[in-house]
């Protein structure tokens, strides 16, 4: 079956903004401008005040949920689901694990390139595999157990090629890499921690996808802004990058936006693309499937990957090549995207029927769960 004008559309937005997301947040973090604090020039490595602007990003979700809504009660047959009525502090736990993965993550980004930081985030669907048989109570296929450890094997892959990468002058040193990569990791934990909270105490409640993507961006956004205060007075060292060497220099990062504008169309390119992203994203599973939101969010991966190497941000290298592949196909099995395959073969349509070890209702509403995939939502 053919898709339509707009299906097309939302694919195409939803790939898109997913790659600018990515792409944008290492754009700002290669600039180097003025600051407030010395006359000579040094790198944007703001992650936090980044954070904020996703956050921010994610809370516009509420403001187009809202509008959505009172678009569909104007319409004669309304059609919106709003979901039940809950308590809004539900969201708070899972944001405030969105909120220190995110973070953690913009660190790394400022240690690593955009298409390992990006095909390492696959590195999710190991510990939410592992965190949902331990706190859900869930049976995962074979198939999916065998995704688990070609995950592994791929994100040992992407690991080599970064440590055998050839280093230009500029470019990222072996120590930095190494760290970032391993920061990205410690951040698909608590990523999965905050998807199994979600799962267990929100999605219960029947509540709107963007509804939920904006509570949680509220809360992000609120309390990450409050903790920039205390992050301007402590001192870490050489750990920053800041001339002030804290945790983060707010009044530093808007010192160079004024310097260098450029990197205020790089944080807003975040901050939208995050917002249309989780719009696309959301809509693609409503109007084809959750499964080609699974494969969209994986050639995301492919698309920054291939953008770098034009851009010169990186070089390319054959591991990270084999390494992508491997994480893509334990990605595929990990989200049964092998079964419709083997379902049109005569002579493997058999082994579908074996693996069936949970209920088909199960089993849609794992494959229906957006956000987990090659990545979550950012």
């Amino acid at each position: 079956m053919a898709w339509t004008k707009y299906q097309l559309f939302l694919a195409g937005l939803m790939l898109t903004t997913g790659s600018i997301n990515t792409l944008s947040a290492k754009w700002a973090d290669m600039f180097t401008a003025r600051g407030c604090h010395s006359d000579s020039e040094h790198a944007f490595s703001h992650p936090f005040v980044q954070a904020v602007g996703m956050f921010l990003g994610e809370f516009s979700c509420l403001a187009v949920f809202y509008i959505l809504l009172c678009v569909d009660r104007r319409s004669p047959e309304p059609k919106m689901n709003p979901g039940q009525t809950f308590n809004p502090l539900l969201f708070l736990p899972p944001a405030i694990c969105d909120m220190l993965a995110t973070s953690i993550m913009y660190v790394a980004l400022n240690m690593t390139s955009a298409s390992s930081f990006q095909m390492l985030r696959g590195a999710v669907i190991i510990f939410t595999g592992l965190l949902s048989v331990a706190f859900l109570g869930r049976r995962l296929l074979k198939s999916q157990w065998l995704g688990i450890f070609i995950t592994i094997l791929g994100l040992v892959i992407v690991g080599l090629a970064d440590f055998f990468s050839d280093r230009k002058d500029g470019a990222h040193k072996l120590s930095d890499v190494i760290t970032g990569d391993l920061l990205i990791i410690m951040a698909q934990i608590i990523a999965s921690v905050q998807m199994v909270l979600e799962e267990k105490f929100v999605y219960k409640h029947d509540v709107h996808p963007l509804r939920a993507v904006g509570t949680e961006g509220l809360f992000g956004f609120f309390i990450l802004s409050l903790l920039l205060i205390p992050m301007y007075f402590i001192y870490v060292g050489n750990f920053s990058n800041s001339p002030r060497h804290v945790l983060e220099d707010t009044l530093d990062a808007f010192c160079q936006i004024g310097h260098r504008p450029l990197i205020l169309l790089a944080l807003l390119g975040n901050t939208v693309s995050i917002a249309f992203f989780n719009f696309a994203g959301i809509s693609v599973t409503k109007e084809i499937s959750a499964t080609t939101r699974m494969v969209l969010d994986s050639l995301r991966t492919l698309v920054i990957w291939v953008v770098s190497l034009a851009l010169g941000w990186e070089q390319f290298h054959g591991l990270q090549v084999l390494g992508f592949v491997v994480l893509l196909l334990g990605t595929a099995l990990y989200n049964g995207l092998h079964r419709p395959l083997l379902a049109r073969i005569p002579c493997c349509a058999g082994l579908v029927d074996v693996e069936e070890e949970t209920s088909p209702e199960e089993q849609e509403r794992l494959l229906s769960d957006g956000r987990v995939q090659a990545g979550d939502e950012r």
